[in-house]
This record gives structure tokens, sequence and C-alpha cells, in this order.
């Protein structure tokens, strides 16, 4: 990776970071239990419903309208028509009334022709109804006319297999151009969700405020699980204000307290919209209450705007963190995830959450204290069930372990078969450290593995760890900041042995970024990356301040040519045929021969694979 296209992704980060509109879309939405059959007195019902619950008042505030209030399109001029019976008065009363009320109204639309609900619910008159061909116009009409806030715009209409017309799109162009559009109507606080179901690519990030990562959810908690497995590796994809979208929510309809919990839950500490999908009107009071949850909300609602990312695996239970508040800060909230269909004892070190001394714990369900804990803490959770913790510490460690599944692959995308693509996937692996590892990396530059919120307190020499699976000998570049540090060439002998390879690297005071690439040829699938300081004893410091003063005294003019590097030129990774990773965890010094020194004499010190002279 190049400075400028590190620099440039980075200016990126800040520039979506800027233009962030707030927190995951909070609201109600009429898919989930109504599907295309609404109309204007459901909708206003809802928009009553929603103030006099108290949910507005928590945060709760759209009101979206999805498919079933189309009416077709006059081909002539090229006018958006309403439904005739299901919304007489048209769709702007409809939303003026949901204005009046205090909230925020959305709308629905494909980026095709025609809509979902017109292929899969019978509704005849939702053709040639989508943005496609009339991208401008029916923008103006949305967000200009009718003052719309929100829209999701699906893509049946753009797959060919699932509309009528056979049509097939390219997602990226029509999403481009629709938020294009919206931006043309002089709106700048309009928020576009992209329903392409699975995870599209990520383009997405610059041109929507939401995507979907998943196919449509259903009412049954085999779906909420095989959501969560989706989501459990993207939390590199939600960032800078723009987010991940689990899909509508199915909480207070069929499932269990406890699948409701973990629904809920986890929706909200992985920072997905949270649009509640069940009749307002008849909502049961425990469902309310977890709805209302204010402390659950808090942390999807959180201004650091973290999507909580995966640090371990215990019994079977996934355990999931996020700052709060501040980021690298002292207080985090933290998940323990039991997917399982019998109930499991779980373990959570506090140092796995980064945080270090006496540790508060508050229960976040129950909205209650539990005390002041040390070292670890033990629950033991309930089969689909979920425990949400707020925890206060002492101190705050620095993350020494950074799990691939937590890592951005540059051109990850979920639409197209990532082997013909030749771009990477997370897997799940039973032999890797917390169940998943990234895999089918290289072949290209943008098919790289990325460590983007590597942070150190103090900068400094660090020991890095690479845990790698192959069976057979591939390549890794090593980039620190932009900077080539180190090219390594691994095997560990299978597809299913997690091997290590070993070597230091430089990290400055606060961010970094690592990125591990190979562009000509398949990297191994990665497990994680360890990063631990290397601490120098106070009387080793002295003596190289020393030798520090020394050299600047008297510099040795050969030496100097020794460590220049040629533009292009591999830095070594071995003195006079001696491998450098063999020596490094017992020496910290090699004389010219390449033996290792002891004492205090002076010698060639391999460091980063370049020679240095200590």
């Amino acid at each position: 990776m190049t400075k400028r296209h590190f620099t440039t992704a980075i200016c990126q980060m800040f520039f979506m970071a800027a233009m962030a509109q707030g927190g995951p879309t909070m609201g109600w939405s009429s898919w989930n239990t109504y599907g295309v059959n609404i109309n204007e007195s459901l909708i206003k019902s809802q928009a009553d419903a929603i103030v006099s619950n108290g949910l507005k008042d928590v945060g709760y505030d759209h009101i979206n309208i999805d498919d079933g209030f189309f009416g077709g399109r006059d081909t002539a001029t090229g006018e958006l028509l309403i439904h005739p019976t299901r919304f007489p008065n048209g769709l702007k009363p409809v939303a003026d009334y949901i204005h009046s009320k205090g909230l925020k109204a959305g709308i629905y639309s494909d980026a095709g022709a025609n809509t979902c609900g017109n292929m899969y619910n019978g509704d005849v008159l939702s053709v040639n109804v989508g943005f496609y061909n009339y991208d401008q116009r029916d923008a103006d009409f949305y967000f200009k006319e009718c003052g719309f806030d929100f829209v999701k715009v699906d893509f049946c209409g753009g797959d060919g297999p699932q509309n009528k017309q056979g049509l097939v799109l390219d997602p990226q162009e029509r999403y481009t151009a629709i938020s294009k559009a919206i931006e043309n109507t002089g709106r700048t606080d309009v928020r576009l969700n992209v329903c392409r179901w699975n995870y599209p690519g990520t383009w997405v990030h610059d041109v929507a405020f939401s995507w979907r990562t998943t196919v449509d959810i259903y009412n049954a908690w085999a779906s909420v699980k095989g959501i969560l497995a989706e989501n459990l590796y993207m939390s590199a994809y939600s960032y800078g204000g723009r987010f991940n979208d689990m899909d509508m929510l199915e909480v207070g309809r069929s499932m269990t307290e406890e699948e409701d919990k973990t629904h809920f839950g986890m929706w909200c500490i992985m920072n997905s919209p949270l649009l509640i999908g069940c009749n307002l009107t008849t909502i049961k009071g425990a469902t309310l209450d977890l709805l209302k949850n204010e402390e659950l909300i808090a942390l999807n609602q959180d201004t650091l705007y973290q999507q909580a990312y995966i640090v371990g695996l215990s019994n079977g239970c996934h355990i999931l963190v996020k700052d709060i508040d501040t980021l690298n800060g002292t207080k985090r909230a933290f998940a323990i995830y039991n997917p399982n269909d019998a109930s499991r004892k779980a373990t959570v070190s506090f140092s796995t959450l980064c945080l270090g001394g006496e540790v508060k714990l508050r229960d976040v369900f129950q909205k209650e204290d539990l005390g002041t804990f040390t070292d670890k803490y033990e629950v033991t959770i309930p089969a689909h069930g979920t425990r949400i913790y707020v925890a206060e510490a002492d101190t705050r460690l620095e993350r020494t372990r950074y799990e691939a599944e937590t890592a951005y692959i540059s051109d990850y995308q979920e639409l197209k078969n990532n082997q013909v693509e030749r771009t990477g996937v997370y897997e799940a692996a039973t032999y890797c450290s917390s169940g998943f590892k990234a895999g089918w990396l290289g072949y290209s530059e943008q098919n790289d593995l990325v460590f983007r919120d590597v942070y150190s307190q103090k900068g400094g020499e660090y020991k890095m760890t690479i845990a790698y699976i192959t069976g057979e000998t591939r390549n890794i570049n090593i980039d620190v900041n932009g900077e080539r540090v180190n090219k390594v060439s691994v095997n560990s002998g299978s597809w299913t042995t997690v091997a290590k390879k070993i070597f230091n690297v430089q990290l400055k005071e606060g961010q970094n970024t690592i990125r591990l690439s190979n562009a000509t040829n398949w990297m191994p699938d990665i497990d994680y990356i360890d990063l631990v300081r290397v601490e120098k004893d106070e009387e080793q410091g002295q003596e190289q301040e020393e030798d520090k003063k020394d050299d600047e005294q008297k510099p040795d003019e050969e030496d100097k040519k020794d460590d220049e590097q040629e533009p292009g030129e591999e830095q070594p990774n071995s003195v006079n045929g001696v491998k450098a990773e063999n020596n490094q965890s017992s020496a910290k010094s090699f004389d010219l021969s390449g033996r290792p020194v002891t004492g205090n004499g002076r010698g060639i010190k391999i460091r980063n694979g370049k020679k240095v002279l200590n």
C-alpha cells in the first residue's frame, strides 16, 4: 500500500465520520407484520401508538412505509401513481401526519423497475414503479414534494430471477445513481438504506447510511441465529457513522423471552438499526419494556458508533466488546451470547476485554449493579440467551489479540462467488481461537487484511505474532502505517493446523494500521495477530541511550552505508545466514558472524528484519 493510498483511505474515514447523521435508525416499519397489506389509516395508527406507548420518548422516531403503496406509473408522463384504495389521498398527507407527531417519515422503492411485492406477494400494480429510469423524478417526488426522510431501496427489480422482466442491473451503479439523485434534491438529511440482502461490497459506504448484510429476517429463532452468525465478523464494516443493517426486528411476535432478549440486545450492541416490526397497537407489556430499555438503546446510539467485535469464545459462547463514551477509555460494554440449545457456563477474563484492576459490572438487561470483580467473571447463559454488561475498570490495557474476523478486507463482498472474483471471506473454523478465520486472501492489492484500529499507548517496539493456516508455502507482506516492514514465507503443514510467525515491528503512539497482503498470489488463511510491547529494563535503556550518544558523536560511515536500503530492495531477514527469528526470542544482539552476543558488548542487532548497530 503506497503512502498516497494509505493517506486517501484515512481521509475518507474522517470524511465519512464528519458526514454522520447520528446513530442507527430507530422506529417502526410496516413490512414484518403487514407485508403489502397496508393503508393510510394503519400507518397513522402506528404513528399514534409509537407516541402513546412512550417509544418516541426513548428514540424511536421513524415511521417507515414499506412496499404496498404503489399504483403503477403513467408511462406517458413518468408520474408515479399511488394505490387508489390503500392510499386514496396520496402519500404527502400521510407524511405530513407523521411529521405532525414529531416523527420522521420513511418510504420504500426498488433500484430496478418492479418491487419484491410484485414478484412474491401478488401486488400487480407494483410494475415499473422503482427508481430505474426515473431516479431524479422519484427522488424529487419522495424527498422534495412529500418530504420523506428515509428510504429503503430493494433490489428485486434488478436481480433477474426475482423480477418478471428478467432485468439484471449492477448494484453499485444503481445505488450510486440513486444516492446522487437524492443529493441533487438538496436534502442532506435523507437516510438511504441499501437492501441488497447480502453485504454488497465496501463501495456501499460511499453511497448509503446503512445496508443489509443478510437475506430477509423471518419470525423464528433460526433466522435470528443465522443473521447473528453472519454478522459476528462484520464489525470492521460499520464505521464513520454508517451501519450494518441486520434487518427489521421480530421482537414481540412469537419467539421466547430469552430469544427476544438476544434478538434485541445483540442488535443494540452490534449497532444495527432498530426498526420495530410488530403491531404497536396490540404490543405486549413485556415486549414494550424490552424495547424501551434505555440502557440497551444507549449502547446502540453511543456516539462512538462502534459495532461490538469478537474477542473470544468460552464454552461455545461468543464474547463481544465495544468502547462506550470514550475511545480507548476504561468504560466498555460487552456481551456473552449463547447460540446453543442448552445452557452454558461462560468465563470472561477482563484482560481479554482490555480492562485491568478492579472492574465494576452493571447488568444492562436487569438495570442493576452487580458489584466489583477482579480478573474474571463467570456466568451461566441459558439456551439461546445473551447477557450484556457495562464494565468500568481502574485501568485500560492495551489490546494484544486482534482476531482476523475483526479486520477489514478492502475488496470484501458477498454477492458473487468469492473464488471466481478472488475476494476474501470469513469462515467458521473450530481450530481457530474464536471460531473464525479470514481466507481466500491475496492475488490483488485490494484483497488484503487490514487491522485499522491498532492502538498503542506509548508507541515503540512490539513483538508481532501472525497465526496462520496453510498447507503449502505462501507469502505475506506486512505494512505498518503505509510502510512495508517485512515479508514472510510460511507453511503450517496442513489446512487445519494453526502455526505462528513472530517478528518485531515499530508502532507509533496512538492509532496504527497493520496490513497483510500479497498482490501476486494467494496468502495463507489468518486466525489472528498478537501485538505485545517489548519492555526494556531501565539499565538496558540507559546503556542504549549512552550508545546512541556515542554514535551521534562518532558516526561510523561504513555501518551507515550498510543500513541504507535501495528503493524496492527487500529487507534482510538474516545475518550471514543466521535467521533472525531463530534467535530473537533468546538474544538481543548478534556479532558480525551472526552469533548471539551476551552481556554489554556491541554487536549487530536484527530488528524488523534489518541490521542495526547496538
